[in-house]
């Protein structure tokens, strides 16, 4: 874009490209300077129309369309996390657009939170930082403002585990035959309740003697990669005490159900493995999870080398 004149006209003439094709505007001015403020003004003009306006979105209104992207691949209790987020930062802000959250704000809630609860302030953190980054890309905000304030540190406190003996203690205080298996199968694969849930027959190979955790348009693993698991002897029998007469690798059947056809509950699992807990007065701190560190603890006692064991658990470190 630049000026000219010529003898077809008294006017300066703006020179611009359309398309690749070059094309002049008249200034209606023959003053030098006018002719500069007319290029500056048609220049600003031009900008203005071709910068696309953020939308505006309400905090609220955001969470629902950010949470029914998540749902195809994020697990119930990831979605309840952001819920709970939201519903603590709405609390916090009132329901305000995306627009007007800004690294202040955003500051003050994490830390009047992390003054009430650690672990909840880190939570908040750590989902809300990862809604913003996909606002960003969905073009509601320039940028996302929690990446400008740092992630609160929270005390660590060692993972509980539980041995051999104490497994067999809880499975002796549970009443459902699918549910002792699916105790029994996490705690010596290791995999995650979500995997559990999720697996299907088709997974398994017990000629090979190994689990093969798949991805498909309704399940994923958290890393989005397919992993192998090796099983055991005793686990390959347990899954054999279980199996359907007919298993191939085109049944698609869960592995783990109460009512045929249905999928359980990751809630539901969860409580009732708290309930034969406590029936069994082990540690208050054991919760589902804990199968997946005793796992590691396990093999780590057997000999297995670190690097083994973070392949069998999808971890990137350990």
């Amino acid at each position: 874009m630049y000026l000219i004149k010529n003898s077809k006209s008294p006017f300066y003439q703006l020179v611009i490209f359309v398309n690749g094709k070059r094309t002049t505007v008249s200034t209606k001015t023959a003053n030098n300077r006018e002719a500069k403020k007319f290029m500056y003004n048609y220049r600003f003009e031009q900008k203005q129309e071709t910068v696309s306006p953020i939308p505006i979105i309400k905090l609220s209104n955001y969470k629902i369309e950010y949470i029914a992207y998540l749902k195809p691949t994020k697990s119930i209790h990831y979605i309840r996390s952001v819920e709970l987020s939201f519903k603590m930062l709405i609390s916090f802000t009132g329901d305000i657009s995306l627009t007007k959250l800004d690294t202040q704000i955003l500051d003050k809630f994490i830390t009047q939170t992390f003054a009430r609860t650690q672990r909840g302030a880190s939570l908040y953190y750590r989902t809300l930082k990862a809604a913003f980054s996909k606002a960003v890309l969905w073009n509601y905000i320039p940028d996302n403002p929690l990446k400008k304030i740092k992630a609160p540190k929270t005390s660590k406190s060692f993972p509980v585990f539980i041995s051999e003996s104490e497994l067999q203690l809880i499975l002796s205080n549970t009443k459902e035959e699918y549910l002792k298996s699916l105790f029994y199968t996490a705690f010596y694969t290791g995999m995650r309740l979500g995997e559990l849930v999720n697996m299907k027959w088709s997974w398994i190979d017990l000629n090979e003697n190994q689990i093969t955790l798949k991805c498909s348009d309704s399940f994923t693993t958290k890393s989005k990669k397919e992993r192998i698991i090796p099983i055991n002897q005793n686990l390959k029998n347990r899954l054999l005490a279980i199996a359907p007469k007919i298993i191939n690798i085109n049944y698609d059947g869960y592995v783990f159900i109460r009512v045929k056809g249905t999928k359980l509950n990751e809630d539901f699992v969860s409580k009732k493995f708290k309930t034969y807990t406590r029936l069994a007065q082990l540690n208050e701190k054991i919760h589902f999870h804990t199968l997946r560190h005793s796992f590691a603890s396990l093999l780590v006692q057997r000999g297995v080398s670190l690097y083994v064991v973070k392949e069998l658990l999808e971890h990137e470190e350990l």
